[in-house]
């Protein structure tokens, strides 16, 4: 059975992902002040990076309009699934439904499904090819869906932040809190709950501390680990990254180890020298 898998661009894609034919991309699209980028293959991470530092103003995302997923699943596969960032993030995911409607109302029935990640960046990495091997497997379009889901819900999310300083300009932390944070070099250690929420874990004073606390989350939090990817996304910060997945390692084994770095969207929440980890 042939199949198309639609992730929106807070998603990272590997390079094997976007040759096999299978995946798709549905931009988002940011704006730091005048300067508006459309998440795709042209983000350029480092002018981005040194626009959010230098403006006062929070960067804005803009989710993909259901027009942009309708004509996503306008294809010849005959089983279309989408993946979003958590609905409790970004409207994403009520667009990719919207666009859902709108292609069945305009060309009649299609097996199509809109997964809610409830997660974010490599978080639907890992559920896209979740989808696929159902697919390779042979299920068919219902088991298919059935055991994803069932996937989302044992999957955590982990993140550790560099900086507060994008979370105080988008209003998510009091200017307080960032500022005697920063002053202390106190890093949170940060988790998504299972609705797609974001809360803090903990926190360590020091980059160091922190890595080993949120290893030290990963692992406790993490059952049959040797059947699960463990999955890493960073923002400019690929040694950190590799330092943490030697952290991991130490404390489990994996079924293996994927490492990519943050597109768009998911280097505005990471900011610069964030991590995130999901399993």
């Amino acid at each position: 059975m042939s199949y198309k898998i639609v992730v929106d661009s807070c998603g990272e894609l590997s390079q094997e992902m976007k040759e096999s034919g299978h995946y798709v991309t549905a931009s988002l699209s940011i704006d730091v002040d005048d300067y508006h980028i459309i998440d795709d293959e042209t983000f350029d991470q480092k002018a981005f990076l040194e626009k959010v530092a230098a403006s006062p103003n929070g960067p804005k995302s803009s989710c993909p309009s259901p027009e942009t997923y309708r004509e996503a699943y306008n294809c010849e596969e005959e089983h279309v699934y989408a993946v979003t960032l958590s609905a409790e993030l970004s409207g994403s995911y009520n667009s990719a439904v919207l666009g859902k409607n709108l292609y069945l109302e305009e060309y009649g029935e299609k097996d199509i499904y809109v997964f809610n990640s409830r997660s974010a960046s490599i978080g639907e990495t890992l559920i896209a090819l979740k989808i696929a091997e159902c697919e390779e497997k042979g299920m068919d379009f219902h088991q298919v869906v059935e055991t994803v889901e069932s996937y989302i819900e044992g999957q955590n999310t982990f993140f550790l932040l560099e900086t507060l300083e994008t979370l105080r300009k988008n209003g998510r932390l009091t200017g307080l809190k960032a500022v005697v944070a920063t002053a202390l070099n106190i890093k949170p250690v940060m988790g998504a709950t299972p609705e797609g929420t974001i809360y803090q874990l903990g926190q360590a004073r020091g980059m160091k501390k922190a890595l080993a606390k949120l290893a030290d989350e990963v692992a406790k939090k993490t059952v049959r680990a040797e059947e699960k990817i463990l999955a890493i996304s960073h923002c400019n910060c690929p040694a950190r990254a590799q330092e943490l997945k030697r952290m991991l390692l130490e404390q489990m084994k994996p079924k293996s180890v994927i490492v990519l770095d943050t597109a768009g969207i998911s280097s505005m929440y990471a900011s610069d020298g964030g991590v995130i980890v999901v399993i």
